[in-house]
């Protein structure tokens, strides 16, 4: 496969490897087949007929296979490995990775502790390897656009988030996928689709301080249930209202109130296939302003910036505190559901 070239006195672009090719890590290398910035090199997955499939995947020509991660981080030439593989496995793929010396972006939730995510961050720190984080809400231009309005104070203190990320994708699943299982995706609603929305409260709010979270599995015989709800408090007195469901079609929304005025976005599709936002702003003193945003690929702008990060362009915009703070609290959440009661959130 010919390289791509950004331009022609740009940098090259970065030679990535991919490990898992189930529904995300198919979704993963469309992104990165028109992309500059990345070149898909070689993909890895330990399933012998999805490998077959693999054959006929015109996302793949000219990329190499391979059965597992041993045989993929020995494949000369690759710079980084993108993780689309069951939550559990992340930490110690992290580790493994960053023993090759390759940067790595891994698909949310980063780790299912915070004990781990601190082993796997040190070791991509302490050998000046970049992460990346599969929380591409973050990069929503209009997602980023209300960070920014909320950096310049336009609306004012912020007193609290609501927000629900819906689907019932998984509804099509075999019963036995690892998406519905407690050992490998605990609180199927969180590690699904919820988590995104909490990393996105840290990273208005900051670090979580306490919160209390129930799960319940109510039009579904999914084991590791169906519908969530989280209530989380941070240390300046905002709270967070959080929900995520498994078993209703699509919801999207993020809504932040502050005292002087509140943003609402709302997405019409999946952010699979994003077709666009429809955007409230109701600032004081000023009537309503309703608009609608043009979709963005927001999956495959996380995985260039993954990318510029490597080559030095510029940092990657989410830093290892946030990771860690979006990891304790999620691990929060899942005791909190596990013991009925609140938790307070360790501190990264």
């Amino acid at each position: 496969m010919a390289e791509k070239m950004i331009a022609s006195s740009g940098p090259r672009p970065v030679r990535v490897g991919l490990l898992g090719y189930g529904w995300w890590g198919k979704t993963i290398a469309r992104q990165l087949g028109d992309s500059s910035w990345l070149q898909l090199a070689a993909v890895a997955d330990p399933h012998a007929p999805t490998r077959d499939a693999m054959a006929g995947d015109g996302t793949l020509v000219g990329v190499a296979i391979h059965e597992n991660l041993t045989s993929l981080l020995a494949q000369p030439g690759l710079e980084a490995l993108i993780l689309c593989t069951p939550h559990e496995q992340h930490a110690a793929q992290i580790v493994a990775t960053a023993a090759a010396g390759l940067h790595v972006f891994c698909e949310k939730p980063l780790c299912l502790t915070l004990a781990d995510a601190r082993v796997a961050i040190e070791q991509c720190k302490s050998r000046g390897l970049i992460l990346g984080i599969g929380h591409e809400r973050r990069f929503e231009p209009e997602v980023m656009a209300l960070r920014q309005m909320i950096a310049r104070g336009e609306l004012g203190t912020i007193l609290q988030i609501e927000a629900n990320f819906s689907q019932d994708k998984f509804l099509v699943l075999p019963k036995d996928n690892w998406r519905l299982t407690n050992a490998h995706a605990p609180v199927g609603p969180l590690t699904a689709t919820g988590v995104h929305l909490v990393d996105l409260a840290v990273a208005i709010l900051g670090p979580c301080e306490s919160l209390w979270a129930r799960l319940a599995s109510l039009g579904t015989d999914f084991e590791n249930g169906d519908t969530l709800g989280i209530m989380m408090a941070f240390g300046n007195g905002a709270n967070a209202m959080i929900s995520a469901i498994l078993t209703t079609p699509f919801e999207g929304r993020f809504a932040v109130y502050g005292s002087l005025g509140w943003v609402e976005i709302r997405d019409r599709t999946h952010p699979e296939s994003p077709t666009g936002w429809d955007i409230t702003t109701v600032l004081r003193g000023h009537p309503p302003q309703r608009r609608f945003a043009e979709p963005s690929p927001a999956v495959k702008s996380n995985l260039e910036a993954f990318a510029q990060a490597i080559r030095g362009v510029q940092p990657y915009p989410v830093g290892h505190g946030e990771m860690l703070a979006n990891v304790a609290a999620l691990e929060a959440i899942m005791r909190s559901v596990q013991l009925r009661t609140p938790m307070a959130v360790e501190q990264p």
